[in-house]
């Protein structure tokens, strides 16, 4: 951080010396890349203001076998502009029981990340990101040799390793059977303490604090955004920390499963861009509002005689989870998905110091 040393001049002449460490903070802004036109479109508009793309491209089985790829106009277009390529890995449809196997498995582990390495060197990846949700509180600890073996490896060959870690706000499970079942198989898997020494960061998935399992509301709220960034803070340094910031919207409404002897219906959500939000607000002539608590928009319509409910995220709700990654002095921030953003937001990322 520069140091800015502003001398007072007065009638009286120069009287002080105010030390003033006024340098603006540097992020390091990651954007998540999934294969789809609008994601690509986005990129090549805005790629001045990204420090890693993460595109998330690659799975994993549980003999170890990696597949995927990273599409080449990424590639090119990454080199281009000096962005850092870091993809992810994930066991495909979040399989529990698939990534047990893995974990438990030394020769697919190792199988595993010779493919990574391979695969870095190969493209010139700065690293690879760990992706590996719904992991087993019991998987704790074959988790953290497995990201041990790899970042070691990775290391050894001049990359680098991060790890995308499940959002949890407290220590114990929480006031309802939903959240000891996020307890137990989404959350309490991570050692974060660990990985935090063993990786070079941790982007923490501050977002579907709301999903089509709960009743509406936001995708993240900031006092829930607070309480994990404090969380994670107790293990984590700042430095190693990156706060994930969504900018998709989600909509709640009612769905059904039709089969042959019964009818399902249920509350139920998807995920939406910016764009499609704005779209659902103009049919059903919704009005917007702002949850200032929360710093969020939000709204609820009739449509046929039911309540639904869009909760979404904008500029100014980016601008505000921004804050507190500026406030924590944390690494950056992790955005899922580029693409699906207000366009508004990369105003606020021209005035902000990426690095």
């Amino acid at each position: 951080m520069r140091k800015i040393f502003l001398w007072i001049w007065s009638g009286a002449g120069l009287f002080a010396g105010v030390n003033l460490a006024l340098a603006q903070q540097q992020l390091e802004s990651l954007f998540y890349y999934v294969d789809d036109p609008a994601s690509y479109a986005s990129l090549q508009k805005n790629i001045a203001h990204i420090s890693i793309i993460a595109p998330a491209m690659y799975n994993v089985d549980e003999d170890g076998v990696v597949w995927g790829e990273v599409d080449p106009r990424v590639l090119k277009l990454a080199k281009e502009h000096k962005v850092e390529v870091m993809p992810l890995i994930h066991n495909p449809g979040f399989n529990q029981e698939m990534l047990h196997k893995l974990l438990i498995n030394a020769t697919a582990r190792q199988r595993t990340i010779e493919s990574l390495v391979d695969e870095c060197k190969k493209y010139g990846y700065r690293g690879i990101q760990f992706d590996f949700e719904n992991l087993g509180i019991n998987d704790k600890d074959a988790f953290t040799q497995f990201y041990a073996e790899t970042a070691q490896t990775l290391h050894a060959a001049g990359f680098q390793l991060s790890v995308a870690v499940v959002h949890r706000p407290e220590k114990y499970p929480g006031p309802t059977k939903y959240f000891k079942w996020l307890h137990k198989n989404w959350r309490a898997g991570y050692d974060l303490k660990a990985l935090a020494e063993l990786g070079d960061f941790i982007s923490v998935m501050t977002y579907s604090q709301h999903t089509r399992r709960t009743p509406p509301g936001p995708n993240a709220g900031i006092p829930w955004m607070k309480k994990n960034i404090e969380f994670f803070l107790s293990a984590v340094p700042p430095e190693k920390l990156s706060l994930g910031i969504p900018v998709q919207s989600q909509h709640w409404y009612t769905d059904q499963d039709d089969e042959k002897y019964f009818v399902n219906a249920r509350s139920w959500s998807r995920a939406l861009s910016y764009q499609e939000a704005l779209s659902v607000v103009e049919r059903y002539s919704a009005k917007i509002n702002w949850l200032d608590e929360q710093k969020v928009p939000f709204t609820f319509f009739e449509n046929g005689g039911l309540f639904e409910y869009l909760f979404l995220e904008n500029a100014q709700s980016f601008q505000h989870k921004l804050d507190l990654v500026k406030l924590n002095k944390l690494r950056g921030f992790s955005v899922w998905v580029i693409g699906q953003e207000d366009p508004e937001v990369w105003k606020i990322l021209e005035k902000t110091a990426i690095r």
